[in-house]
């Protein structure tokens, strides 16, 4: 067991405190949440809150302990991909959304029903289901592990109880409210990512020796050898061009084609409101990931300078990469950097699973079983229904939780960007046919384009091709091949 630098009670006290302001909004924004109010803030949310909020989630726990961890191996390469990601949300802003205010959606596979009609819509919120259920359970299960080692554990308190616990928190204070709630949390949640964030980098570099220290910050990043960002090699999986149009698609897929993204952008009060908010986001994304890379290069100075075991751990292949931070920021930068770190890391990882509960609860409910075309129910059953969804959610979220603790053997950062490659391909291929073309598959056919595409994809990684690797471009060429499976099927139809 690592020696804490702050007890595992004074954790407990402070993620109760952190939960419990966390209650005290949703208990006051949910005071009035009709449905309206739960799928789409009344259409009234602050562009500049919902950018805030938009921070927290587009990060999440993985991007607050893999990134920096990660600087081990591929020095400042996830620059790459973030510079991608600027492009890919302004093109949101300006192609994307325009689209979705325009059919006034809720559920933006809503917009696939019309164009394709009812089997579209259900394979797109399918897709969506299973990668943001997938991409949430392994944002919380690198939090949960680390709660784990630093506070349950030690309290003999099992894995499976503890993430239950943690799940039935977040159950509490979304349950009711729905987005009304989130845009308000999200936005405090990111405060608190930031002030972690900030808080451990001062930590951090003040606990360097004094030599490192007179360089200056940004001089020390900068010389360090592992802020070297750009890869020319096209043979590489981490090419300049492979990270950079990959980070666009991955940005547009998760973000753009994201139920549980772009819910929140639709709760604006205008087109022009949402747009902003989506560039402010680009920013703030760009900024706040180049203060990760650079805690990376600092976490890597100190653990050089104190010789400290977990890096030959890392170097032997007996711990990942994800270690570094939290064995630092727990045991070696003292009480306030440590309580700094764990509520950062619940604030970037909590405000992406709340909001998972609700936007899965809004696609189901809208796309799967379309309740709200129900002329059969009363509202109160349709409440009853959507209720059920929420939680019947929460317990999926718990399973996969428990399948990532005992199948995953990577950096979580590497395996959420995996999963991305498979499962939003299809979409990613849906909504650009839909756009560009005129091209009507019929329904079958095109729930076999978007159920092959991956298998394919699957395949094609695992054909050697000399030197040439994949890497993130993996997931436009499964938009590629639906796309062109869909245009097949329209031509033989």
């Amino acid at each position: 067991m690592e020696t804490l630098s702050l007890s595992p009670g004074l954790v407990l006290a402070a993620l109760l405190l952190y939960f419990g302001l966390l209650l005290a909004v949703g208990w006051w924004t949910g005071r009035k949440a009709n449905d309206n109010g739960y799928f789409l803030g009344n259409r009234q949310s602050l562009w500049y809150l919902v950018a805030l909020g938009m921070l927290s989630d587009s990060m999440s726990g993985v991007s607050f302990i893999s990134v920096p961890g990660a600087v081990w191996k591929a020095n400042f390469g996830y620059l790459q991909v973030v510079m991608g990601y600027v492009l890919g949300y302004l093109a949101i802003a300006y192609w994307l959304l325009p689209l979705y205010y325009k059919h006034n959606l809720t559920s933006i596979y809503t917009y696939l029903e019309g164009r394709f009609g009812m089997s579209a819509q259900r394979t797109g919120s399918l897709f969506f289901v299973g990668s943001r259920l997938l991409g949430a359970a392994g944002r919380l299960y690198l939090t949960a592990a680390i709660l784990q080692t630093f506070l349950f554990g030690p309290w003999g308190i099992p894995f499976g109880l503890s993430v239950s616990l943690i799940i039935a928190l977040i159950l509490l204070y979304t349950f009711k409210g729905g987005i009304s709630t989130l845009v308000i949390t999200d936005a405090l949640q990111s405060t608190f990512l930031i002030g972690g964030l900030s808080i451990c980098i001062y930590a951090l570099y003040q606990g360097l020796p004094l030599d490192l220290r007179q360089q200056g910050f940004f001089s020390l990043v900068q010389n360090s050898p592992h802020s070297d960002w750009l890869n020319l090699d096209p043979w590489s999986k981490s090419y300049f061009w492979k990270h950079f149009l990959g980070g666009a698609a991955i940005c547009i897929a998760m973000t753009g084609l994201d139920q549980n993204m772009m819910q929140k952008n639709l709760s604006c009060r205008s087109l022009k409101d949402a747009q902003k908010n989506m560039v402010a986001t680009a920013v703030v994304v760009f900024l706040v990931n180049v203060f990760f890379l650079s805690l990376g290069v600092l976490m890597i100075e100190f653990l050089q300078a104190s010789a400290d075991p977990v890096l030959q751990q890392v170097k032997d292949g007996k711990a990942l990469t994800d270690s570094f931070f939290p064995h630092i920021a727990l045991s070696q930068l003292g009480p306030v950097a440590g309580l700094s770190f764990v509520l950062g890391l619940a604030a970037a990882t909590f405000s992406s699973a709340d909001s998972v509960l609700t936007t899965l609860t809004t696609s189901t409910y809208f796309d799967l079983w379309n309740l709200d075309a129900r002329k059969d129910l009363n509202d109160e059953q349709k409440l009853r229904y959507r209720r059920y969804l929420h939680i019947g959610f929460a317990v999926a979220l718990w399973a996969s939780i428990m399948a990532f603790k005992a199948f995953n053997q990577q950096a979580l950062i590497d395996t959420v960007l995996d999963l991305a490659n498979y499962t939003y391909g299809p979409l990613l291929g849906l909504f650009f046919v839909g756009m560009f073309t005129s091209w009507k598959p019929s329904g079958k056919a095109l729930v076999s384009a978007c159920m092959a595409s991956p298998l394919l994809i699957y395949g094609l990684k695992h054909i050697p091709f000399q030197q040439y690797q994949f890497g993130f471009e993996l997931l436009i060429v499964n938009g590629a091949i639906t796309a062109l499976l869909l245009g097949l099927a329209a031509r033989l139809r």
